[in-house]
């Protein structure tokens, strides 16, 4: 199963304020955090002892950042599912690839 979904990176994000003025390029971690965001969408089953839904804690196991996003490009993020929790992800700008890797999610209780 493969998940797309798109993100917008509004002009006037809060990160461009440091990162960097001048120059202003997304920082890698609002993009991990995309990532994560979809990948908690997916719908995947997770729950405590008491029902509620935990904080999860990820791992990444791969990131490598390989072009910088600008003020209002729109992105594609792409998530594959792999064994034992790992999660293939793909950020693309159009037809440029701008960041790849590989999260790991533990196991959640049933």
């Amino acid at each position: 199963m493969l998940l797309e979904t798109t993100l917008f990176i509004a002009p006037d994000h809060p990160a461009f304020a440091g990162h960097f003025p001048g120059t202003p390029i997304v920082p890698g971690v609002v993009l991990l955090d995309a990532v994560i965001h979809a990948l908690l969408l997916t719908g995947r089953p997770r729950a405590n002892g008491d029902g509620a839904a935990p904080t999860p804690v990820c791992q990444i196991s791969a990131a490598k950042f390989l072009s910088p996003v600008g003020p209002g490009e729109t992105l594609t993020l792409a998530l594959t599912p792999g064994a034992a929790g790992s999660t293939r992800f793909d950020i693309v700008s159009g037809h440029r690839k701008v960041a790849t890797g590989t999260l790991v999610l533990p196991p959640f209780a049933p």
